[in-house]
């Protein structure tokens, strides 16, 4: 799934802000809010926030406040975030992923891109402003317009990232007003008993056979790293719920389209502290954990709420934390005296965490076979029912999922699909819903970007496709991306290069027609954990590739207001064989869908990327088509043998009836390439 770098583009910031943010005239339309008529116009979707900001304001009163921040986020700075910590949803109505908000004595702003911008003119009420430059230098410079000098800005210490709190204390000092930092959040008072409750499904351990290593073997890894280090940290202080995950090979699903519960862990030289519900963990989970005794290979379950008291109590003594600064909060931060931290970006279990072990890269491609299979079936569907005018882009994202799960091990989807029909792929980010959806047409292009979590593994992969006549102009830039993702996967570096040096392999196709795409170029994937997984990929703040990363691929274009592009796939990185000796790598593909072949313009592509695209298809049928046959999905693999057809260099076959035949011949009598 892409991954917005809007900063990165500030062309197509622009050009997104006139094309997906007003359409129209906000005063000609009736689905969204018009505030500049008397009585202010709203539409039936707006929320009425009157009583929840009085509520506030009473709040802030009591501690003195001249204005207060809700960020989007929670105490473990998450992506996707549960019901519970869904604050700036709930204080302003508007329900988009991404989004900052400040209420101060008089007002109230909302700032969010350019994705969201006539999603939040429909839900919001005129209590808000709408703010379209998202930064904290934007939103520090709002603040100063509003409170006075001497003024005090309120926020949740655990809804701040370390980065984040830095930005705006310092740009608040020095124009004279005080960031102060409140541990109890005032939104969450005034939510009251209307919250959601905590969740309390069990906590429950991985299956043996779907953990790469036992969480014994986990933690003295991460013990003998602390040794080594330098600067001999006695404690390592996990606050992203991955980590912990990951550590214990521990499962639940606190989080939408993760497997994870709200926790931390202290582990110490001495001693594995795990901070949770304690009642969400069954008899035999505790004896999985050792929790019964104190030895240093027994965990200590203590209770969530108490991580903040623990640590402080911890650090009165001869000690030192070693943290990941991008994921642990203000909140815990500011108890920890600055002479006993040992700070890097990222934790070493985040580190050790992005490298899979052979066992690993087995699980996640086992996974990718399974996902496949699914995919393939979906786009098989759709061959024979879009011509029909049956399948709306909700339906069809209702269908892919059921293809999944059918699937061994399949656990849920691993992000909202995004399933997107003409103009609507346009939009990198679109997702249907019930009540706004397009129907797919064969005069139109199709973007499906889904994946799945499984206990072995989590996959995501997009495919584009066109069943009609597509334009000269979607044909080239479709091959262009395909182009882009192409290079990319059999690129050889060097060991350790940084993913931010190489991807602009996947936009050189573009750039030489002058084309581009707005957001990421990939990102790092876990064994059944998170879909975004950092710190692997190709972005700034990326740590170096090495063997055993997994990461997406997945180059795109979008033309908007007509069509959108996306081609992705999850890849290797593998050893690669060079000419002379040295370190280098290179990726291995472990998604298997083939690309859309009536999108393909065969002339643009090299000997060797046709080469490489053909032997990528055979790969397909030899790993994919023997499940389809095993499952007697004779349809299905009749529709895979004619998609991955080797591709000549002079034109695009096309299948005749009677390669038709035969490839039904050989799904009955059996496979044979």
């Amino acid at each position: 799934m892409a991954q917005a770098c809007w900063g990165c583009y500030p062309w197509l910031v622009l050009i997104c802000a006139c094309a997906w943010g007003h359409p129209k005239s906000l005063n000609q339309r009736e689905d969204v809010r018009n505030c500049s008529t008397s009585p202010p116009y709203l539409p039936v979707t707006a929320v009425n926030t009157t009583a929840q900001l009085t509520a506030l304001r009473e709040q802030m009163l009591t501690q003195n406040l001249s204005a207060y921040i809700i960020p989007d986020t929670d105490a473990h700075m998450s992506e996707y975030i549960g019901e519970c910590d869904q604050r700036r949803a709930w204080i302003t109505g508007f329900i988009g992923s991404a989004g900052i908000a400040v209420v101060t004595e008089r007002k109230a702003a909302l700032w969010t891109d350019s994705r969201y911008w006539t999603q939040a003119e429909r839900q919001m009420d005129c209590n808000w402003e709408l703010h379209k430059e998202v930064s904290t230098g934007h939103i520090v410079t709002w603040l100063l317009t509003e409170i006075p000098v001497g003024g005090r800005v309120g926020f949740d210490p655990f809804l701040f990232s370390i980065d984040s709190w830095e930005s705006y204390d310092v740009a608040l000092q020095d124009a004279d007003r005080e960031l102060v930092s409140i541990t109890v959040n005032l939104v969450d008072l005034v939510w009251g008993s209307e919250r959601p409750p905590l969740p309390n499904a069990p906590i429950y351990a991985l299956q043996e056979a779907f953990a790469g290593s036992t969480w014994q073997e986990k933690v003295s890894n991460i013990r003998s790293q602390m040794q080594k280090h330098h600067e001999r940290p006695t404690a390592v202080l996990l606050s992203a719920l991955d980590e912990t995950a990951w550590l214990f090979n521990l499962r639940s699903s606190d989080i939408p389209y993760n497997p994870f519960f709200y926790s931390y862990t202290l582990l110490t030289d001495s001693s594995i502290r795990l901070f949770a519900n304690k009642s969400r963990f069954s008899s035999e989970t505790l004896q999985y954990l050792n929790s019964s005794c104190n030895s240093s290979m027994c965990v200590q379950l203590e209770d969530y709420s108490q991580i903040r008291d623990s640590i402080q109590a911890y650090t009165s003594g001869d000690v030192k934390i070693w943290i990941g600064t991008r994921y642990t909060s203000y909140g815990l931060y500011e108890v920890i005296p600055k002479e006993k931290l040992v700070e890097d970006d990222y934790s070493p279990v985040m580190i050790t965490k992005a490298v899979k072990n052979s066992r690993e890269q087995a699980l996640l491609k086992a996974s990718h076979v399974r996902d496949a299979v699914a995919v393939i079936r979906y786009l098989a569907w759709l061959e024979k029912n879009v011509p029909t005018g049956t399948v709306d882009e909700f339906s069809g994202a209702k269908r892919v999922e059921e293809f999944r799960g059918e699937e061994e091990f399949f656990s849920g989807p691993s992000f909202e699909t995004i399933s997107a029909s003409g103009l609507n792929a346009a939009l990198a980010h679109y997702s249907p819903t019930k009540e706004l959806h397009r129907k797919l047409s064969s005069d139109e292009m199709y973007l499906l970007d889904s994946g799945g979590q499984y206990w072995d593994g989590t996959t995501d992969i997009t495919r584009t496709v066109h069943w009609g006549t597509p334009s000269a102009f979607q044909k080239e830039a479709y091959t262009r991306v395909l182009i882009g993702n192409i290079d990319l996967s059999r690129l050889v570096f060097p060991a350790a290069t940084s993913g931010r040096v190489v991807e602009a392999f996947a936009r050189k196709a573009l750039w030489d027609v002058g084309l581009n795409y707005g957001h990421g170029t990939g990102h790092g994937i876990g064994n059944f954990l998170c879909v975004h997984e950092w710190p692997v990929g190709f972005q700034y703040g990326n740590i170096p590739m090495a063997e055993g990363m997994f990461t997406s691929i997945e180059p795109g274009y979008y033309q908007d207001g007509e069509f959108g592009i996306r081609l992705e796939d999850v890849a290797l990185v593998v050893e690669a064989k060079t000419k002379y000796p040295g370190t280098y790598l290179t990726f291995e593909v472990v998604s298997l869908v083939p690309y859309d072949r009536k999108l393909i313009d065969v002339s643009l592509l090299s000997p060797e990327q046709l080469q490489y695209l053909n032997r990528y298809y055979q790969a397909i049928r030899e790993k994919v088509g023997p499940e389809l046959q095993r499952r007697g999905l004779l349809e299905e693999l009749s529709w895979l043998q004619r998609h991955t057809e080797p591709l000549s260099a002079r034109a695009a076959p096309t299948t005749s009836l009677g390669s038709l035949m035969t490839v039904s011949a050989l799904a009955i009598l059996g496979w044979s390439v």
